[in-house]
């Protein structure tokens, strides 16, 4: 059966921490473009710094929607932000609503991220840890970088770090609020100022044999190591974000069996038989034209 994506509005997919659009032949996003393309949408991949903080990411979003907008000639964008490009995807909506048909968090931080929180705690503010984790991460994000030209871009590891942090997202939170449940594992509002806001994301599995081939992926092996260090939602996590912390809008599903990487299907989700993370993002460009986005 032909799909139909073919959205009034383009899509943009927005990368998370450490994302870029392409290192070589890879490209975060591919299956995920592509496949929305063959649909029939128009889609793009904007390039934000690799490590910063939200505001930053955000206001090189906007800068790059101004250009997807004129060379288009649409009047707004869908924005679908993976990990932390769901929070820059929402400051670039908050800030220019008039400029932003819809906002989609995959696995997005909205109530920041255990995993942050304890990495934070674990580094002492001005002391040596920091400064030697914030070399680490500033060297990795400069290789990539590198292969991916786009040193141009700002990075600023701890800004990042803190961006991500329960504390961190609270702050963001307070001045950008638009779509957030009033409770704790609730929907938010769907429509603010004229933004239409959805999310979804999986979690891991109770029993590791259930994963099937997937287990065996070293990222998916990762995720799991990082889920032990999650306290509030200890069995209710991908590896990197809480089940509930992702929640913004109106929440498609948000215990799809993925890993924080399945869900963008890169790589671990390429293994899986019984979901397909591609599907979900040409479903979601269907929903979006069926209510005129």
């Amino acid at each position: 059966m032909q799909r139909n994506a073919n959205t009034c509005h383009p899509i943009l997919l927005i990368h998370g921490l450490f994302g870029v659009e392409r290192i070589g032949k890879f490209e975060l996003f591919h299956d995920i473009k592509q496949a929305l393309r063959n649909s029939g949408a128009r889609v793009f991949v904007p390039q934000l710094s690799a490590i910063h903080s939200n505001e930053v990411r955000g206001d090189q979003l906007l800068a790059q929607i101004e250009r997807v907008l004129e060379g288009t000639g649409a009047s707004k964008v869908n924005l679908i932000g993976h990990s932390q490009g769901a929070l820059a995807a929402r400051y670039a909506a908050a800030v220019a609503p008039g400029r932003v048909a819809s906002v989609t968090s995959v696995s997005g931080p909205n109530h920041g991220s255990e995993l942050a929180d304890f990495l934070r705690k674990a580094l002492t503010p001005g002391r040596l840890p920091e400064q030697v984790a914030e070399a680490v991460v500033t060297l990795f994000a400069d290789f990539l970088a590198t292969l991916s030209n786009d040193h141009y871009l700002a990075r600023n590891a701890v800004a990042a770090l803190n961006a991500l942090t329960t504390e961190g997202v609270g702050a963001f939170n307070d001045k950008y609020p638009q779509g957030l449940p009033k409770t704790w594992g609730g929907e938010g509002r769907e429509l603010v100022d004229g933004v239409r806001y959805y999310s979804w994301s999986g979690v891991l599995q109770p029993n590791v044999l259930a994963e099937g081939v997937n287990a065996l992926d070293p990222f998916h092996t990762l995720c799991r190591a990082f889920s032990r260090y999650f306290i509030t939602e200890a069995d209710q996590n991908d590896g990197m974000v809480g089940r509930f912390s992702s929640h913004l809008g109106t929440v498609i599903r948000s215990d799809y069996a993925l890993d924080h990487l399945d869900t963008i299907s890169q790589p671990a989700g390429q293994l899986r038989t019984n979901i397909d993370p591609v599907e979900l993002f040409v479903e979601h460009a269907e929903r979006l034209r069926e209510v005129g986005l």
